[in-house]
Parts: C-alpha cells; structure tokens; sequence
C-alpha cells in the first residue's frame, strides 16, 4: 500500500515537479489533490521545457494515470488548451481521470476575483485572478457547481441561479459591474460536458482499489506550505490545503495508507504575491537568485521574489506535514558564492526566536538571523553522486539537513530530468 504525497516546504516553486516527474516511472498514479491552474510546474525532459499548471507532472510518464482530485478546482477551458498543446507535443493524455466531484470554475468566479482584487488596492492578496478563491467560497457557502452537475442541466441551472442571486447584486450595486445572465453561463458550462464526459470517474474509488492492489500512488500538492489557508502565512495564502492533510480531503483517501511524505525544498528561498518573507533580498544577491535560478512564475509570469535559505521554515513544514524526507533543489544556483548565509532563527523586539510564531504580527516584525556557511565555486551540474560534490557543497546540504529536521534523499543539481542525486530511494 505504498501511498506517497509530495509537497512544497516553502511558498510554492521549489521544484516539486521535476521530484515528481523523477517518481513517475516508478508509480502508478499521480493526484493532484488541491488548488487549480494558480499552481505551476515546469519539467524538463532532454530538450523539452513543459510548463503545467492544472494537469498532475505525471501525464509526462508513460504508463502512468495522472488523476485531478476531488480537491481541485476546475477551469475547463484551461484544461482542454493544456491538453491540446500536449498532445500537438506527442503526449498520451487519454489516461487522465477528473472527479466528478472537483469543482468547476466559473466565468462569475472568474470575474468576481478580479474584481474584488482590485477593489483591495494596497491591500490586495496577490492573487492569480484565475478565480480560484471564489469558487471554493462558493464550495464552502455550498452553492458551487461540481463536474458531475454538468450532466444534469436542471441542477445546473439552479445552482448557477443560486450563485447569481447573489454576485449579480454585488456586481451591479457595489462594483457598479454588469450583470452576468444565467443562460449564457448555463450554455458555456454544458459545452464542455461531452469533452470532459471520457475523463470524469469516481476517483476515490479508483484510488482506494488501487491502493488495495499495491499500486503505487503519489499525491502531488501545488503551492507549498506555508500557501497553505490554515497553516501558511494568512491572509497572504492560497484556498485549499497543501499540506499533507490535504491529500487525503482533497483525494478520499485515509491517513493510515500514506506511507510517506516528502517535502520539497529549494537551496534558497522565493516566493510571489504579496505577504511576509523575512529572508527576502533587496540587494544584488537578490537579484542574481533570480537571474541564475530562472525565478519567474510558471503560472503568474510574475518574478519571484528572492532570499536566502530560511531554515525556521523548514523546521516548521517538517512539523505540521510529518515530512519523512526532503527533495533539496537548484544547489547549482549557489555556485559562485564564497559565503552563504542561512536563516536558523528570527529576532523578534529584541529576542531570539527558533520557531515559526503563531502571531500574524510577530512574524511581519522578524528579523532573520544568520549562519554563514562556505560556498563553492566548482560546477556542480554533472554530478551523480553526493561524494561528486565540492566538500563545501556536501557541508551546506548536511547543515541544511540537520537544522531542517527530516533527510534529504536527493539533490537537484540542474535543470534536467537526469540532473538529480538520488541518496536514498523514496519507494
């Protein structure tokens, strides 16, 4: 029963789909279990650069079913032109498998979004605008439309109606907007449900008997852990859980079966939208974080912030997911430095602090403290083991290992699919 979830340990961009497109050989599924097309992977394979932001890595593995969770929320016109350019690509996406009962984003949720991020000005959240908020509000307030309301056209009517009653009055009355009519939406959602028809399935059930049949699956969360809505840096967070909790609401599958969980975590630290970042440069390290790593947003377009590696958030994901084991990513974007600066604690009004504060405002005040550690200036980029890194290389991923609390089983070391060390098998 070899259940795995894969997840980011930071604010999402750590690399977690090259770890996942790592295991895709070796699995039998991939779940997506939260979030919808606001995350973002990119996976290179040879000379090929794919950019994914809804569909789970996995549809990159042959003989792998990739699956998108009850969890998800669902932009039908983002999935169909994401599968469309893969399969111009050569890329078998016939075996993917929807829920019935993800969520669909609507045009409404689409626009409500917008909206309402303008309205906040200075105090926005800085989000994608994809309307992925509104429709989980919508799932919470119980007025969304699921994939499985599709096939019913009087239950969809009268849920999008519901849903209508109350946005068209805040459209037209607060943001002095038009108002959407029911039909119109009613009609775009049914052309879609003949498309999704060969994809939609009771996934849980999928998943569960798989399970049962000792086929391995791997949850694959979006953003990261400290996006997460109750766990992460609130209000500066996604809508759903990326957590290692969230695998099992997000995909119908009980704690008991996941075996293991592995977080994945970059060399440094980024991260986009707005909220706190205590680690976040503003100097010319910064900036060559972002040039070398490449750090703009697979989804967003938007540029990364950066910052040196926070060692008191890694502490905090290893604590609130049950991380058994680390992904370390992008070491070859430190090459060059001769020292690197690590985060081990925070001073907040004067005094040391080595954990993640609970308090919003705490946390907006603390100040990083650090440890130098050496660098190196050898290329690291062809390295297929740890012994094949510089000394100073192998000494900044032990001291990140032991301040972080869980193992690092393997190293990105570039962009490739085959620029990884693997230390210790995940299956």
């Amino acid at each position: 029963m070899p259940a795995l979830v894969l997840l980011g340990a930071q604010w999402g961009d750590e690399g977690k789909g090259k770890a996942t497109d790592l295991l895709g050989g070796s699995v039998d599924y991939v779940v997506r279990y939260q979030g919808g097309n606001n995350a973002g992977h990119t996976v290179v394979v040879g000379d090929q650069k794919y950019a994914l932001h809804l569909l789970p890595s996995g549809i990159l593995s042959p003989g792998c079913t990739p699956v998108i969770g009850n969890g998800v929320v669902v932009d039908p016109s983002v999935l169909f032109s994401e599968l469309s350019g893969l399969n111009e690509r050569g890329v078998d996406t016939s075996k993917l498998l929807i829920s019935g009962n993800a969520h669909i984003i609507t045009p409404y949720n689409v626009t409500v979004d917008k909206v309402t991020e303008r309205f906040l000005g200075k105090r926005k959240i800085g989000t994608t605008g994809r309307g992925i908020g509104p429709t989980y509000a919508d799932k919470i307030n119980r007025v969304g439309i699921r994939v499985q309301d599709l096939y019913d056209e009087s239950i969809l009517t009268q849920k999008v109606e519901a849903a209508l009653d109350v946005k068209n009055q805040m459209l037209t009355k607060f943001y002095n907007r038009r108002a959407i009519a029911v039909d119109q939406v009613v009609e775009e959602l049914l052309g879609y449900a003949d498309k999704l028809a060969p994809y939609v399935a009771d996934t849980v059930l999928v998943l569960n008997q798989a399970l049962e049949q000792d086929k391995v699956v791997l949850f694959e969360g979006g953003q990261g852990t400290l996006l997460d809505i109750d766990h992460g840096t609130y209000p500066f967070v996604t809508s759903s859980n990326p957590t290692a909790g969230g695998a099992c609401t997000g995909a119908g599958v009980g704690p008991t079966k996941i075996s293991r969980v592995i977080g994945i975590l970059k060399a440094y630290t980024t991260r986009v939208g707005a909220g706190p970042f205590p680690t976040e440069l503003f100097d010319e390290d910064g900036e060559a974080l972002r040039r070398i790593g490449g750090e703009r947003g697979v989804t967003t377009g938007r540029d990364r912030r950066c910052g040196w590696f926070d060692a008191v958030i890694a502490r905090y994901a290893t604590r609130v997911n049950g991380l058994t084991d680390f992904f370390l990513t992008k070491l070859d974007v430190l090459t060059g430095w001769e020292q690197i600066p690590v985060c081990v604690a925070y001073e907040i009004d004067g005094k040391r602090v080595e954990e993640l504060p609970y308090s919003q405002t705490d946390f907006h005040h603390a100040k990083p403290v650090y440890e130098m550690l050496p660098g190196w200036s050898e290329d690291i980029t062809g390295a297929k083991s740890f012994s094949d890194l510089p000394k100073n290389a192998q000494a900044y991923v032990k001291a990140l290992e032991e301040m972080s609390g869980a193992p690092i089983s393997a190293i990105g070391v570039g962009p490739g699919r085959d620029e990884t060390i693997e230390i210790n098998s995940f299956l």
